[in-house]
């Protein structure tokens, strides 16, 4: 029978998913602020941002399968009570390292929570037609949350203080702790099984090296020693994890997930997107604080068109045409779109306004990640064993926060060092530097914007190759006579 709470459901689990999506940006906007009072130095910073990806996109297979074997409903709840105790501890920070170990713990719990959210909504919501609503909406708030956390940290920073960037977690996680206690339902765990120490161990040892090494791409450059060293063990890690999985008996990633192409195809898409979406988030924010001069708020505020078109082409296109239209047909024109829009950001110059360039730009790219987060969600999860849900949700936020390290690193450093050669093949007087600076930097972000054109292009490719599953609903003809009668088949 359908949960009758089902709806209620889907906003406590969509609290908790945007509570963990928006932590990865809103502290980008308060770092300064907490750089200055917590007399960070410039090499340390970094380590906000790097100690919550690091933990996050590590443990996020773990975390995964601890779901399964605890209960997903469990999961969630001590993940939300862990993130929003963790969120206390950082907004209360006295020192660098109190700050760096709360951000680490956050991204720890958000690893047991991502998973159990999703894999919650996937077991609630089995009718066709409410699982593409209920997708929808979901995508919506993976997709935007990063720009909302934004919004959210400029205007917290500015009106209030940086702690309040980790203290609003607090209420959050109360609220969806409260809900979740009443309204959320799941099957026991299956505590009999074995968790697979060794899996654990190479798996997230490999995917933190790979997090860590290409998060210090983007300061040293990737022929740094460190940088390859990192990213070497993170190949052998990985390796040595596929092979054993194919051999252990209780397996941390069981392989037939990743092996069935529509699965497959569905976490190549989810990289490939976020690889070209945080690029361009990075990219977006310096552009606007440092070229046009915005202040933390307008910010966040020229980002809402961005949020606004994911969610309308998440909850009012995708979700709407998905039971009746194959996913890649989806996906791949909502790459395409996002291509699109990032082709607008290549011809930026220093003084393009916002109407003309920033505004269609972002629609553009909003509408198409609206289009491709839902599908792709969906798919991934779609027709998964219940005691499997919770590691095939977690590989789709490990896809999500692998590629969103990845771009950032990746985008950043070309940039970087475009931006450098372009002012070594420009020398000019002392007076001009400061306007030939400005017109550098816009110069690397546009050519590495390029390379993002092309990923999201390939992203369109992978899935218009890869995912070949059916509409999730085939209407009869007594479907066509007698609106809403037929059942969906999931497929």
């Amino acid at each position: 029978m359908q949960d009758p709470h089902r709806w209620w459901a889907l906003v406590v689990i969509g609290l908790a998913q945007l509570m963990v999506v928006l932590d990865a940006t809103i502290v980008n906007v308060a770092l300064p602020s907490a750089q200055r009072d917590l007399e960070m130095s410039d090499a340390n910073r970094q380590w906000v941002i790097t100690a919550y990806t690091l933990a996050f996109g590590g443990l996020l297979l773990l975390g995964g399968r601890v779901a399964d074997y605890v209960g997903r409903k469990r999961t969630f709840i001590i993940g939300l009570i862990g993130f929003g105790v963790a969120s206390a501890i950082g907004g209360a920070a006295a020192g660098p390292g109190m700050l760096f170990g709360a951000r680490a713990l956050q991204g720890a719990f958000g690893a047991l929570l991502a998973p159990s959210a999703l894999s919650l909504l996937s077991t609630t919501f089995t009718d066709p037609r409410e699982r593409g609503k209920a997708f929808g909406v979901f995508g919506a708030v993976a997709g935007s949350g990063a720009a909302i956390g934004l919004l959210l940290g400029g205007v917290l920073t500015e009106y209030l203080d940086w702690r309040w960037c980790l203290y609003v977690n607090i209420p959050i996680a109360a609220v969806a702790v409260l809900g979740a206690l009443t309204l959320l339902h799941d099957r026991p765990g299956h505590a009999e099984a074995r968790l697979d120490i060794p899996g654990v161990i190479l798996g997230c040892g490999g995917l933190v090296a790979l997090v860590y090494g290409v998060s210090e791409a983007e300061p040293r450059g990737w022929g740094d020693a460190l940088v390859l060293a990192l990213i070497g063990v993170s190949v052998l890690l990985l390796v040595l994890f596929v092979l054993w999985q194919r051999r252990a008996r209780t397996p941390l990633l069981p392989l037939h997930i990743v092996k069935d192409r529509n699965r497959a195809g569905s976490f190549l898409t989810m990289g490939m997107a976020t690889i070209g979406m945080f690029g361009v988030f990075l990219f977006l924010t310096y552009y606007m604080q440092g070229i046009l001069g915005y202040s933390p708020l307008q910010t966040g505020l020229a980002y809402l068109p961005i949020s606004g078109a994911i969610i309308l082409g998440s909850t009012q296109i995708s979700a709407r045409l998905l039971p009746y239209v194959a996913p890649r047909l989806l996906m791949a024109p909502g790459m395409l779109m996002a291509a699109g829009g990032m082709l607008i950001l290549t011809q930026l110059r220093v003084d393009s306004s916002y109407v003309s360039h920033l505004l269609p730009a972002e629609l553009l790219l909003g509408l198409g990640l609206g289009l491709t987060f839902m599908p792709v969600i969906s798919t991934a999860t779609q027709g998964v064993a219940a005691h499997d849900s919770g590691v095939t949700s977690a590989t789709v936020n490990t896809a999500q926060q692998v590629g969103g390290s990845i771009g950032t690193a990746l985008l950043n450093t070309v940039a970087t060092s475009i931006t450098g050669n372009y002012i070594r093949d420009h020398p000019v007087e002392p007076r001009m530097r400061r306007e030939m600076a400005r017109e550098a930097v816009v110069h690397g972000f546009n050519q590495a914007t390029w390379l993002a054109v092309g990923v999201m292009v390939l992203g369109a490719l992978l899935a218009a190759t890869l995912v070949t599953s059916k509409p999730l609903h085939h209407p009869s003809p007594s479907d066509e006579t007698e609106e809403g009668a037929g059942v969906g088949r999931g497929e």
